[in-house]
């Protein structure tokens, strides 16, 4: 078909247009804060729960923690592994270290203090809100909010996992809660006053991709929670009436009123336990009392509880429940558990960093002796004491094979430190950056 003078004029006008335009857009700079190019934002909705069935899942979760046994044993045991022995702050500029401390040990902080709390919280939520607050002295203050809380996590439209604000669930306290705004280091700066406002951080486990919210840890475990809490009732409930019986008296009355007379005398003087009853030919007696089959209670019980180990990740013998006699069989059904832990460890440590940054920033805006891009070293304390006798009978026992291929120059001194410290469970970088 053959083409107008009007439209070959506005195709040659408009080709060069189109062109531009797009190597603008190619040639654009991209930031923390834009949508990377080509990057197609996920459907949110598709891999959300919904609000209300995400704060049934957290109400429940805090309900079987408060009164169910094993839940509490399988969030404590999250903390003990994870903070349990504490975190320690390492930074190589002195000043710097001073600040953080002075606001780790803070009375209005008191971090060793929170962080069982947080790791508490994130465990049973699956997601941590903490509210950055600083004061006119330029000392930080962080509080924890309740994850059931907080109705919606606003963020980009082009990327779901950059939180704009965070809105508060309405109740008759917060009617008029206004949302808080999310940190963002890029744009955090104080104002014409000299104050920063008050920002929110959240960080969650157990988050699929493309959500915004985290799940948890008790979520896979609830229904089988209730299960076992109901199964042990009712265990226990006929167990108190196995104690139970009733005596049945058989005889040969002349009419009605006879046997109801003798009724009446048996109830207002009942025979003893250990007393010795005589009685006629005339009359037979038997105890009558309920016949439980329990042969297979054990075994009905076991496998809820290997449920609930398989959900949580925790080997039986966590549950107070031994599945073999032998100790090498208990540690092993260990390793998959403590690799767990040092994995949530790692990233608690990267959380604890990330609010240190946070607050280091904010302190460098009042303090210019603050050097705000020094490195922030979070360490947490060791999973398994095990793991440190067999770090020590690896290292006894390589050393001696590395000072002989020094000798014999095979190795440097760099690879000879470098593998001596692999074998001791430390990294020879982290160490020269404490030094």
């Amino acid at each position: 078909m053959k083409q107008s003078l009007w439209e070959r004029l506005t195709e040659r006008i408009s080709a060069p247009l189109i062109e531009r335009k797009v190597r603008e857009q190619l040639s654009q700079i991209e930031t923390a804060n834009e949508n990377p190019q080509g990057y197609f934002p996920i459907a949110v909705a598709d891999r959300e729960r919904s609000a209300a069935e995400r704060y049934d899942i957290m109400q429940q979760a805090l309900a079987a923690w408060r009164v169910n046994p094993l839940a509490r044993r399988m969030v404590g045991l999250t903390s003990q592994y994870v903070v349990g022995g504490g975190f320690q702050i390492d930074c190589r500029d002195e000043y710097t270290l001073a600040v953080l401390q002075s606001f780790w040990k803070h009375p209005l902080n008191r971090m060793l203090v929170r962080c069982m709390e947080w790791c508490n919280e994130l465990t049973l939520t699956g997601n941590l809100f903490l509210l950055l607050s600083t004061d006119a002295g330029g000392m930080s203050y962080v509080r924890a909010v309740p994850a059931s809380s907080i109705e919606e996590i606003q963020t980009r439209a082009e990327d779901c996992e950059q939180a704009i604000a965070f809105v508060p669930r309405h109740s008759l306290n917060t009617m008029d809660a206004k949302p808080w705004p999310a940190y963002d280091p890029l744009q955090d700066s104080a104002n014409e006053h000299g104050r920063f406002q008050t920002v929110m951080l959240h960080y969650t486990v157990n988050r699929t991709v493309g959500s915004v919210w985290g799940e948890s840890d008790l979520a896979p475990v609830l229904r089988w929670l209730a299960r076992y809490a109901n199964w042990l009732e009712d265990r226990a409930r006929l167990n108190r009436y196995r104690t139970s019986f009733m005596y049945v008296v058989k005889g040969r009355y002349q009419n009605e009123a006879e046997r109801l007379s003798r009724q009446r005398a048996l109830n207002t003087q009942p025979p003893t336990p250990g007393s010795i009853l005589v009685t006629g030919e005339g009359e037979e007696w038997d105890v009558l009392h309920p016949r439980l089959e329990s042969q297979e209670s054990a075994q009905d019980g076991l496998a809820l509880k290997k449920m609930l180990a398989a959900g949580a990740g925790l080997p039986m013998h966590f549950l107070a429940e031994p599945e073999s006699a032998t100790r090498t069989t208990a540690e092993a059904a260990g390793g998959p558990t403590y690799r767990h832990y040092e994995q949530r460890q790692q990233y608690f440590g990267w959380v604890l960093g990330d609010v240190l940054r946070a607050v280091l920033r904010r302190a460098a805006a009042y303090d210019a002796a603050i050097d705000m891009n020094a490195d922030v070293i979070i360490r947490g304390a060791d999973i398994s004491a095990r793991d440190n006798l067999a770090l020590a009978e690896a290292a006894g026992q390589i050393i001696p094979v590395l000072n002989t291929l020094r000798e014999q120059e095979l190795i440097d001194e760099e690879e000879l430190l470098r593998l001596a410290y692999r074998f001791c469970g430390e990294k020879l970088e982290e160490v020269k950056g404490k030094k």
